[in-house]
């Protein structure tokens, strides 16, 4: 059964960094485009970064586009989030999803992770 696990979340300071992990099984991840998403209380679910099949080609939002970065690395079946300079506002359940393009709206990714929390917190 195709399987997405993030880990890495936790407690930080703002200015702090965090680097996120989504582990996959069940699929070959060289075939997707992998996605961070974060859903804050009482807010709607939002894409974060994504990367593509090839790891050529990007989609990020503007907020974090200076500070977080994506990458994958195919031979471990894993692909990161590492968030720099963390601010209040990032505190997020973050979750790793797969599609084919990273250009897909939210309900067309295929598979999800259970979400690991952030807290960016004084």
């Amino acid at each position: 059964q195709s399987q997405l696990v993030e880990s890495g979340g936790g407690l930080v300071q703002p200015g702090g960094s965090l680097r996120l992990s989504c582990a996959v099984s069940g699929f070959t991840l060289d075939y997707y485009a992998i996605g961070w998403f974060r859903q804050a209380p009482g807010k709607e679910r939002e894409g974060v970064l994504c990367i593509s099949r090839s790891g050529l080609s990007l989609k990020y939002r503007s907020s974090v586009r200076d500070r977080f970065t994506i990458s994958r690395d195919n031979a471990k079946n894993t692909v990161y989030l590492q968030m720099n300079s963390l601010k209040p506002e990032d505190t997020a359940i973050y979750y790793c999803a797969a599609s084919d393009y990273c250009h897909r709206p939210i309900t067309e990714y295929s598979y999800w992770g259970q979400g690991t929390q952030v807290t960016v917190s004084s």
